[in-house]
């Protein structure tokens, strides 16, 4: 089979105007990059405010593995499956962080014949949405060190400034830095860092944003600092909210771009779920909802991680919750979390499937907590055997969940259309959706209820920075946000090497801060770290471009 880079090149493209015509977009609500990528323009968010929504649903996974389970290729598959089912659907997904792409996880645009197109624009720069996120960002970083430089009419405590520089690239030389070395010239010398821009508060703060002027407030509100005597300082208390908006005003607007197939994919925001919300922006989700009778999004990682995320903030801050849920596993994958080395997963092993499709198991219990109807995707590959097939087939019905083997990877909408059916139908269920926990308990019993109904831990423990920061929050006025947790993506405790669904652990929180401006509490356990590292052989020395421009090895 070919490369996705040499399916995505031959793919044959529509202009952009055409697939927004299909939506009713018009011209004058389009912001044209080239030929196939456009921003929607603010005043289709007004045109189309009136409009009933359609029906929303979120495609998440099991705890990632080393094989892949391809949630992306799933979301955009379903979405090219509801077109050939007559429906009219929008799929809304978040763009892909360079970091990734020239390391080892890859892009964000899906695999095989269910990607979303130009391919090589989407996974590098697009439409320029994270540069102006990281620039903003380290616009604020700036500002910072010469008020410090400057006088430091605000006191700001050198040793106690909270905010991190940002890059979208995995550099781990980075992780920690000191600053303004040189001499008095080159301001005050202190010690510093990098995220990578997908884990910036400025990145949660676009996508959680309803508008221009609720993006300037939420930018205000950052906590930037502490000043000598304890106090916060934020953001707009530096004056830098006004050019940070400004900076961010066009990558606010969600980007337009369409699938192989030529249905319609909103693409806007980005942040990881391991060590941020991880889901695409509240403004494309919304406006989707009002374009398309069907809107398929998904969140970063496994259930326990995008999904209780996207339920518990994105759901709370948007007013909106799915209409069903598909989640979505590997035969590969299950084996893996039943203990089969990497370079043996092609093999049937019907006792090690057995063993570790009760990482499935829980992720379905924690949907079914939310109240909300589950079908299973099992996106297949050739090396699935029958045996393998059967036994997650009677799995599944055994837990009273449908299911449907995809094949969306090889043959594009047509090896979704089971599971599209599925889905309708999964969706005109009556639901009872409830959060995991209600906003007015204390910060340490909402993270209690995530680690024990979510990861099945028995417990919470905290570093005694962590009780510090915890407490410090509550007697501030931010006791009653929601909970964002970094944690491993692979395994549902805060260690990656328990796979399946661990028993008898505990949680361990070792820091947390709270993002004011993004509306939630960031708490910290493991080792999960806010800046990857590359590789021993990056993805990036297998890209390379041709005297014609033609690029090579992206996939």
């Amino acid at each position: 089979m070919k490369t996705d880079i040499e399916i995505a090149l031959e793919a044959k493209k529509r202009p952009i105007g055409e697939i927004a015509a299909d939506l009713g977009i018009g011209e004058d609500a389009l912001e044209y990059y080239g030929k196939y990528k456009a921003k929607l323009s603010e005043e289709l968010f007004a045109e189309t405010s009136s409009r009933p929504d359609g029906k929303l649903i979120l495609v998440t996974a099991i705890n990632p593995t080393p094989a892949g389970e391809g949630k992306t290729t799933v979301s955009v598959g379903l979405g090219q499956a509801l077109a050939k089912l007559g429906k009219r659907g929008v799929t809304a997904l978040r763009e892909p962080s360079m970091g990734p792409v020239f390391g080892v996880k890859g892009g964000a645009a899906g695999g095989g014949y269910s990607q979303v197109v130009p391919m090589e624009d989407i996974n590098l720069h697009f439409t320029g949405d994270m540069h102006a996120i990281t620039a903003a960002n380290n616009l604020l970083c700036a500002m910072i060190d010469n008020h410090i430089h400057q006088g430091n009419e605000l006191d700001i405590d050198p040793e106690r400034v909270l905010i991190l520089r940002c890059v979208d690239m995995n550099d781990r030389a980075l992780r920690e830095v000191t600053i303004g070395l040189g001499g008095k010239a080159n301001g005050q010398p202190r010690p510093d860092g990098f995220n990578i821009t997908v884990a910036s508060e400025v990145m949660a703060i676009l996508c959680l944003s309803s508008d221009l002027m609720d993006l300037k407030r939420r930018l205000g509100d950052i906590i930037v600092a502490y000043n000598r005597s304890g106090g916060i300082v934020r953001a707009r208390d530096l004056k830098a909210d006004g050019a940070m908006t400004v900076l961010l005003k066009d990558a606010l607007k969600p980007n337009l771009v369409q699938t192989l197939e030529n249905t319609p994919c909103i693409i806007h925001g980005g942040p990881f779920a391991n060590i941020a919300h991880g889901c695409n922006s509240i403004r494309a989700t919304k406006l989707a909802l009002k374009l398309a009778d069907y809107v398929v999004t998904e969140a970063g990682f496994g259930a326990d991680l995008g999904a209780e995320k996207f339920l518990d903030i994105k759901c709370r801050a948007a007013g909106i919750h799915p209409d069903a849920v598909v989640i979505v596993a590997t035969v590969k994958a299950l084996k893996y979390n039943g203990g089969v080395p990497k370079d043996e997963l092609k093999a049937e092993n019907a006792e090690a499937l057995r063993k570790g499709i009760v990482n499935l198991g829980k992720h379905i219990d924690n949907i079914q907590s939310y109240g909300l109807p589950v079908v299973v995707a099992i996106n297949e590959f050739g090396s699935d055997t029958d045996e393998e097939k059967r036994i997650i087939g009677e799995y599944c019905a055994a837990r009273g969940v449908d299911y449907s083997f995809a094949t969306v990877f090889k043959n594009g909408g047509d090896g979704g259309i089971d599971l599209a059916e599925k889905v309708c139908a999964a969706a005109e269920k009556p639901s009872d959706f409830r959060f995991c926990y209600d906003l007015d308990l204390p910060l340490k019993d909402k993270i209690n209820a995530i680690a024990t109904k979510i990861y099945g831990a028995d417990g919470v423990d905290y570093s005694e920075k962590a009780e510090q920061e915890l407490a410090y929050m509550t007697d501030n006025g931010y006791g009653k946000l929601p909970i964002c947790v970094a944690k491993t993506q692979y395994s549902l405790s805060d260690d990656p090497s328990l796979l399946g669904r661990p028993e008898r652990f505990r949680i361990t929180v070792r820091d947390a801060k709270v993002s004011a401006g993004a509306g939630f509490v960031v708490v910290y356990t493991g080792k999960v770290m806010t800046m990857p590292g590359l590789p021993k052989v990056p993805a990036a020395v297998n890209i390379d471009i041709t005297p014609d421009g033609e690029i090579k090895g992206l996939f």
